[in-house]
C-alpha cells in the first residue's frame, strides 16, 4: 500500500512533465536574416554621407554578392533541425541575378562574389576593397529575412499516443521569406534601384516529421522569394533603361576607351538608315513631280 501511495504521484509528475515538454516541443520557431541596412551603415553614430550623382563608366563591371547574415535564432525547445540558406542555394540564385544583367549591352562582366567576401559591417569601405580587387564599378546586394513557425493544432491530442505522433499530421507549419536585391554605384554611393521578392509556404506534418518538413519548407520558400524577385528585377531593370533616356540629369553616363555600345550606336545606325532611305527616294520623288503635266 506504501509503495502504491508513492508510485502513483510519481507517475502522475512524470506524465505532466512528458505532456509539458511535448507541448513545448510542438510550439517551435525558426528565424533567419540578413540586412543591407546593417552591412552598409553599420555605426549608427558615423555622420551620414550624402549620396552623389552617380556616373557609370561603360560598359559595366557588376558585382554580385549576399550580404552577411546578420541573424539566425531558434526557440530553445526547438531541436536542431539544422535549417539554413546554404552557400549553394545562395550561389544558384546569383547566377540567376547576373543572367538578368548579361543580356545588357552596357555590360561588360558579372562577378559572383562569395559571402567571405563581405565582412559584417564592412559598409561602403568593404565595397570601395571589392572595387579596388575586382575592379566592380556597381555591386547588387542580396539580403533575405525567413521567419518559420510550427505550432499544433486540435489534432494534437493525437500525440497523447506513441503512434499518433508518427502518423497524425497535428503540426500547422508556417514559413515566410522576404528577399531583396539593392544595385548601388559604389564610388557614389548612390542607390540605382531596388528590387524585391517574397513567397509564403503553409503545410502540415506529424510531429517526427517537422524537422524534415520544415527544411523543404525553407528551400521552397527561398526559391519561390527568389522567382518574385527575379522577376521584379527585370521590370526595374527596364524603368532604370527608361529612367536613363528620360532623366540623364539623374545619371552621368561615359564611355570608357573603345566602348561605343549601351544604345549609343543603336541609334546611330538607326538615325543613318532613316537618312539614307530619305536620300535614296528623293530622285525618285523629283522625277515623279517633273513628270506631271503642268
Amino acid at each position: 500500500m506504501k509503495a502504491s501511495r508513492l508510485f502513483l504521484p510519481a507517475l502522475a509528475v512524470l506524465t505532466i512533465a512528458a505532456l509539458t515538454g511535448c507541448v513545448a516541443f510542438r510550439s517551435s520557431r525558426h528565424h533567419q536574416a540578413s540586412s543591407v541596412v546593417q552591412f552598409l551603415y553599420p555605426d549608427k553614430n558615423e555622420p551620414f554621407v550624402e549620396p552623389g550623382i552617380p556616373t557609370l563608366h561603360l560598359p559595366l563591371r557588376i558585382g554580385v554578392a549576399f550580404v552577411p547574415s546578420a541573424t539566425r535564432e531558434k526557440a530553445p525547445n526547438w531541436f536542431d533541425q539544422g535549417v539554413s540558406f546554404t552557400e549553394a542555394q545562395k550561389t544558384v540564385l546569383m547566377r540567376r541575378i547576373a543572367a538578368k544583367f548579361k543580356g545588357l549591352p552596357f555590360v561588360q562582366s558579372i562577378e559572383i562574389l562569395p559571402e567571405t567576401y563581405l565582412r559584417p559591417g564592412g559598409g561602403f569601405d568593404n565595397l570601395d576593397q571589392l572595387r579596388s580587387l575586382l575592379g566592380v564599378d556597381v555591386v547588387a546586394l542580396i539580403s533575405y529575412d525567413q521567419a518559420q513557425n510550427s505550432s499544433d493544432t486540435a489534432w494534437s491530442l493525437a500525440y497523447w499516443t506513441i503512434v499518433g505522433a508518427y502518423i497524425v499530421p497535428a503540426q500547422k507549419n508556417d514559413t515566410h521569406t522576404l528577399m531583396e536585391a539593392v544595385v548601388y554605384d559604389i564610388p557614389s554611393r548612390r542607390l540605382l534601384f531596388r528590387a524585391p521578392g517574397s513567397s509564403a509556404v503553409t503545410g502540415h506534418s506529424t510531429m517526427v516529421r517537422t524537422p524534415a518538413e520544415m527544411r523543404v519548407d525553407s528551400a521552397r520558400g527561398l526559391d519561390l522569394a527568389a522567382d518574385d524577385l527575379t522577376e521584379n528585377l527585370q521590370r526595374e531593370l527596364d524603368a532604370f533603361k527608361i529612367r536613363l533616356k528620360e532623366e540623364p540629369q539623374s545619371v552621368h553616363i561615359e564611355r570608357k576607351l573603345g566602348y561605343s555600345g549601351g544604345g549609343g550606336m543603336g541609334l546611330w545606325f538607326f538615325g543613318a538608315l532613316v537618312t539614307i532611305t530619305a536620300i535614296s527616294r528623293w530622285p525618285r520623288r523629283q522625277l515623279a513631280a517633273s513628270s506631271q503635266p503642268s
